[in-house]
């Protein structure tokens, strides 16, 4: 029934999203056939429910029933004002200050259950919650021993929250392989890896230890950044289910009139935020990948301190390289290389012409240069972007997914700070001097040391290797002469699987074109 269960809530959501705008919001102008008839049935429901009063709560409560992906979806949203609309961001900005919290009994049960010990024994005093998000909540408590003595912010992990994101997984899933089979077109973008891709990152997030982790390496590769940090881990005092951390004094970045009165520069505020970021990603392939602007406080002296590493990304060295690149051609108007490093890069297949994806190229980045920020549509270039990628088979790059949502949302926070902020120019001195320092002479002379390193390991594993070709030649002589073969009963178990697969997933479209026709009756 997990089929049926996931169709089911796959169609709420749906319902709910229409009904309070969400759907509405985000720009359909460009759509065709049912994907534009179900974005003109949204915002006949919107229109409807526009009239009525207290539609910030009504909506932060309605995302936040569907359950804490479709929060993590709002929050994404509410960065965006260019994309949904100013009035649209403002409302699911409530959802990154005003989730509902869970008692402070069921915290300490797992506080005791999770660290094994009694909570009078862990912490001086542990209060009340503070602030509570999607996934888990705050409590303020003090301690007098280990290394973060003092005041300190206790993460519990919320209750039954794994169960309700593996039922949303199970939704996103369904609609994936739906879209895979019945829209071809879809394909490329690969919906079903990049799902995965999500539950992967969601599995490592509801775990409190590797959250610690990854403040800790944080904190290493930034320690003489300047204008940055991240709170110190209470390692005693962490575990799967809670992780104590170095209490942060300072203003949410939320709070635009807040920082404005305390004095602080937002326009700097805003390049030091994306500058920042660019450096995690190019320097040390490693970076916050949630950076919504709950997540971030602004100490007094200016410092940006970011809590909230529950999801993190990675880059490897090769994929630094070509971003950079890009980054850089965008930079200095280069289209024709920015072109050249996403053929070399496996981006756009070797069957299209660069000259004629370098034209499209510029299609996409003369409109951002010369413009003030609010002058810019980011709704339509994001239409046209996916034009472009259509139009020369660019597959969807899962691995990067977690950078590209990063960068939209890091640059929609910066935004927020300084409505006319310019990306490019705030990026380039990040940006340049990697390139200058990374793919100059001095680049070769790694690349020669990291060349030889790997020809040496090599080289050590050759008897092996050899020893592994051996065995598998003489498998595939075998299969040669004797076949491929399965039993009957395995065909048998093949044939039942397929059927039941075909089943779920025609009742599955049922449920989901029911729902959309008691949408548009409640429309009419």
């Amino acid at each position: 029934m997990s089929t049926l269960g996931a169709s089911l809530r796959l169609a709420r959501a749906g319902w709910m999203l229409a009904r309070e705008g969400v759907l509405a919001s985000l720009p359909g102008d460009e759509l065709s056939g049912a994907p534009k008839a179900a974005w003109r049935i949204s915002k006949a429901l919107a229109a409807r429910r526009a009239a009525r009063k207290g539609r910030t709560e009504r909506l932060a409560d309605a995302v936040g029933k569907l359950g804490p992906s479709y929060v993590k979806l709002g929050q994404f949203l509410a960065t965006r004002p260019d994309v949904v609309g100013k009035n649209m961001a403002r409302d699911l900005a409530g959802l990154q200050d005003r989730m509902a919290t869970f008692p402070r009994a069921a915290a300490v049960a797992s506080v005791e259950a999770s660290l094994g010990r009694p909570v009078e024994e862990l912490f001086e005093r542990f209060g009340e919650p503070v602030a509570a998000a999607s996934i888990a909540q705050v409590h303020e408590a003090f301690v007098t021993s280990g290394n973060v003595p003092g005041r300190v912010a206790v993460k519990i992990i919320r209750p039954g929250v794994r169960q309700r994101f593996q039922h949303d997984l199970e939704s996103y899933f369904l609609a994936a392989r739906l879209q895979e089979r019945f829209i071809p077109s879809s394909r490329r973008l690969k919906p079903v890896q990049v799902t995965e891709t999500l539950a992967q990152t969601t599995r490592m997030e509801m775990d409190l230890r590797l959250e610690a982790a990854a403040l800790s390496e944080l904190a290493e590769n930034t320690k003489d950044d300047p204008g940055f940090r991240v709170p110190a881990v209470d390692w005693e005092r962490t575990g799967r289910d809670v992780l104590t951390l170095e209490w942060i004094d300072g203003i949410k970045m939320s709070d635009i009139e807040g920082l404005a009165a305390a004095g602080h520069d937002l326009k700097e505020l805003a390049a030091t935020l994306i500058q920042s970021f660019l450096r995690h990603m190019l320097r040390d392939g490693f970076f916050h990948a949630d950076m919504h602007p709950g997540n971030l406080f602004v100490e007094a002296d200016g410092t940006i301190a970011a809590v909230d590493l529950g999801i993190t990304g990675r880059l490897g060295k090769k994929e630094r390289r070509y971003l950079a690149e890009i980054l850089y051609g965008f930079i200095v108007r280069d289209y024709r290389r920015v072109a050249e490093v996403h053929f070399e890069a496996g981006y756009v297949p070797m069957k299209h012409d660069v000259a004629a994806f370098a034209q499209a190229i510029r299609a996409i980045g003369e409109p951002i240069h010369g413009q003030s920020a609010e002058t810019i549509s980011m709704a339509r270039l994001l239409t046209l972007l996916f034009e472009v990628t259509e139009l020369f088979d660019m597959q969807t790059r899962p691995e990067l997914l977690l950078l590209q949502k990063t960068m939209v949302v890091v640059e929609g926070v910066a935004r927020t700070l300084d409505p006319a902020f310019n990306m490019w120019k705030a990026s380039e001195p990040v940006v340049g001097g990697w390139i200058r320092d990374n793919l100059g002479p001095k680049a070769l002379l790694v690349d020669a040391r990291d060349g030889a390193n790997a020809l040496l390991a090599l080289a050590r594993q050759a008897p092996d290797l050899a020893a592994r070709a051996e065995r598998l030649s003489r498998e595939i002589d075998a299969m040669v002469v004797n076949g491929l073969r399965f039993d009957a009963e395995t065909a048998r178990a093949i044939g039942k699987a397929g059927a039941r697969h075909t089943r779920w997933g025609r009742l599955a479209l049922w449920v989901i074109a029911i729902a959309l026709v008691a949408i548009a009756w409640k429309v009419g």
